[in-house]
């Protein structure tokens, strides 16, 4: 028997005073993109911005369902957008932030699980790591520099 270990890196910053002024003004319209969420079950709005590599930027919000739980989350939201509008163009990085009307908003939180797997396959059809910010409307701010950091034994096309 071996025992392996999987980890990764990632920067943590105070607050998004102290991020790089792209970084903080992605962050920033991830904040504000999810207060125009719809979330009237959860009270748990979720935005997400991101720049693509032809310097666009497109936004994203969860959408919710009163026949729980078909809603769908915000990053994937944002890239079936991508897909549409702007076609085979790699994301740089997306930001995620969210509000939390039943609790604080003020730490990051990370895709859940289907969006992990949504944002990694995303991320091998353009063969471009996605570079995550992930933040809430305040408080300390996480950068992951590629989406495969957060599911590292996944399932892909190259499992077929």
């Amino acid at each position: 028997m071996a025992v392996e270990r999987i980890g990764f890196e990632f920067e943590v910053y105070n607050s998004i005073n102290d991020l790089l002024k792209e970084d903080a003004e992605l962050l920033q319209k991830a904040k504000q993109t999810a207060l125009n969420a719809y979330a009237p079950y959860s009270n748990f709005f979720v935005g997400a911005a991101a720049i693509l590599n032809n310097n666009e930027i497109i936004t994203g919000t969860n959408q919710e369902n009163a026949s729980y739980p078909v809603g769908t989350c915000a990053e994937r939201v944002l890239l079936g957008v991508a897909a549409t509008i702007f076609p085979n163009i790699p994301l740089k990085t997306m930001a995620i932030s969210y509000s939390n009307k039943n609790g604080n908003s003020n730490h990051p939180i990370s895709p859940c699980g289907m969006c992990r797997q949504y944002l990694l396959e995303y991320e091998q059809r353009v063969n471009q790591p996605i570079r995550l910010i992930l933040g809430g409307q305040d408080g300390k701010i996480i950068i992951i520099k590629s989406v495969s950091e957060l599911l590292p034994l996944n399932f892909s096309a190259n499992d077929f």
